[in-house]
């Protein structure tokens, strides 16, 4: 179930696209948690055949898991990651278009408007004005698409929550424990249950492909040689692998971090070192990217980037591009600063004449920056600067928090209550007696970082309702509403110019500069979202 700030985007996001019917199921769904039919209906008032097909909906979009209980038959339950990841479709769909093309981001799109498609059927709806020439390029577009993961079938299991298959799987290991079980016994078995899982859903998603059988014939021998070929099985329904885009967007976070840092060749170094590894790279959660050669790296450079002018160079000739490949490396590697505290500020890590882009760092660093950003803002400079000292030296008193910090103690009382109610920093009592009186404890500062971060990303979904509860609030006034409607009509669409009014253009214009206004702080709350959540990843595994 989730937290009110999560159902309200998620309810605001459904009825946006889908409509209010849809979406007060979902509303009931993510208020009530998982319920049957029965109680779907009383506690959504509705009809139940209003009620079947919003749910028919929801499963067709993939926002929906449905289980079956031993005690309550078959329940539903509301996938909020994937209700989320609506509000970054349309990146999805740009990124489609600079990796593969205009026909690959139409394709995209399509699967995103219906949820799910058969590959003839996506043919056919874009093959509508060009049916000679687009079936072949679209087959090979969709082809590409599906071998690199950035469309996956869509199985039986993907709409089963993963949840429950985790606590089934994980209690049959924790039966064949005999007597006791100890701590490592059960986390051995929960390893296993996981392991399970994925293994599980890999294979789920190997039947997207099928083998095709060619025949050649061969001059000198005039035998048939079997050539075996993979094709995209007509059969399966393909839906939009998420995190494979995902992907994309993490490393253009951590290109941009590297060139805020450093330079714009930093950057563009780290990205021919991301790009030789890019094919390999499908899941959020990897902790490194694979081992890339110096030699890869170079080849995926732009002919036109200058290396040399990022560095201050002791002659006036110009080094050999691997000369200044292998110098930029080592500033992100951080390699003249050996120690904890330079490992935590690098991007890459160098082994030999290879390099490896250390995701897990970057994503702790880019978490930890966001929170700073949030005490910057709300606490100013003062609130950064107690913010940096309990991560970097851990849990700390009042006293101590004061004097190294070099802050009035009379400061430090109030701005720690302050950043206490925000969850940015958290208080431990260490009793010294067993009575645990009050007055004969330890009063202990720190950071929970998996704490700070749920609850400012709960701000930043609330922030995100708000922003679309105002676009939708503007595109309700009566004289836009009316406006827009006009423009909607074909003959004022093809001349606006001549059959719209001075008046009704300038109210246009207006509306499209705060919808402008509105998408970008949309974008900028999205990102930060994005590295709380799908980069927080790595914080909850080290828990």
């Amino acid at each position: 179930m989730a937290d009110a700030d999560t159902a309200r985007l998620c309810t605001e996001i459904v009825r946006t696209v889908f409509g209010p019917l849809t979406a007060t199921v979902a509303s009931v769904l993510l208020t009530h948690g998982r319920l049957g039919l029965a109680q779907l209906l009383r506690f959504s008032k509705l009809k139940p055949r209003t009620v079947r097909a919003a749910l028919l909906i929801l499963v067709q979009h993939n926002l929906l898991w449905h289980a079956q209980s031993d005690e309550e038959g078959e329940v539903f339950e509301i996938n909020v990651d994937e209700c989320l990841m609506r509000l970054r479709y349309g990146r999805y769909v740009w990124l489609a278009e600079q990796l593969y093309g205009k026909y690959a981001a139409e394709i995209v799109q399509l699967v995103l408007d219906h949820g799910k498609l058969r590959p003839p059927d996506i043919i056919s709806q874009l093959s509508i004005y060009d049916p000679v020439k687009a079936p072949a390029v679209l087959s090979q577009t969709l082809y590409k698409l599906v071998e690199e993961a950035y469309l996956k079938p869509s199985t039986l299991l993907s709409h089963l929550s993963p949840r429950d298959k985790l606590i089934r799987y994980e209690a049959e290991e924790k039966r064949k424990i005999t007597g006791f079980p100890t701590a490592r016994e059960l986390r051995e078995a929960k390893e296993v249950a996981e392991a399970r899982l994925r293994r599980e859903e890999e294979e789920a998603e190997q039947v997207g492909m099928k083998r095709k059988a060619k025949d050649h014939l061969h001059k000198s021998s005039k035998r048939k040689a079997i050539e075996e070929e993979l094709e995209v099985d007509d059969a399966v329904y393909f839906r939009v692998n998420c995190e494979r885009f995902n992907v994309h967007i993490r490393n253009k976070l951590i290109v941009d971090a590297a060139s805020e840092r450093f330079n714009e060749c930093a950057g563009a170094v780290l990205r021919a070192a991301l790009k030789a590894t890019e094919p390999k790279q499908r899941k959020l959660s990897d902790v490194r990217s694979d081992p890339a050669s110096f030699a890869s790296v170079s080849m995926h450079l732009p002919d036109e980037i200058d290396l040399s002018a990022g560095l201050v160079l002791q002659s006036s000739k110009k080094p050999p591009t691997m000369t200044l490949i292998k110098e930029y490396l080592g500033i992100l590697a951080s390699a003249d600063n050996p120690t904890p505290a330079g490992r935590a500020a690098s991007f890459v890590s160098l082994g030999g004449s290879r390099v490896q882009v250390e995701f897990e760092i970057i994503a702790k660093r880019l978490q930890r920056r966001v929170l700073e950003a949030v005490a910057r803002e709300r606490h100013g400079d003062e609130g950064v600067r107690v913010l940096r000292l309990l991560l970097d030296v851990g849990m700390m008193d009042e006293k101590q928090i004061s004097k190294i910090g070099m802050m009035a103690p009379k400061d430090v009382r109030p701005l720690l209550s302050a950043m206490s109610a925000e969850s940015l920093v958290s208080l431990q009592e260490v009793p010294k007696s067993a009575d645990r009186n009050p007055t004969r404890m330890f009063y202990l500062w720190y950071v929970d970082l998996q704490k700070a971060s749920a609850v400012q990303l709960r701000n930043l979904y609330k922030t995100l309702y708000n922003i679309a509860a105002r676009r939708q609030a503007e595109q309700d006034e009566p004289l836009l509403r009316a406006v827009l409607e006009k423009r909607q009509r074909s003959d004022v669409s093809q001349d606006e110019e001549r059959l719209l009014t001075r008046n009704e253009r300038e109210l246009l214009a207006q509306w499209e500069k705060k919808r402008e206004k509105l998408t970008v702080l949309e974008t900028r709350v999205e990102e930060a979202v994005f590295i709380l959540h799908d980069l927080g990843a790595f914080k909850i595994n080290d828990d």
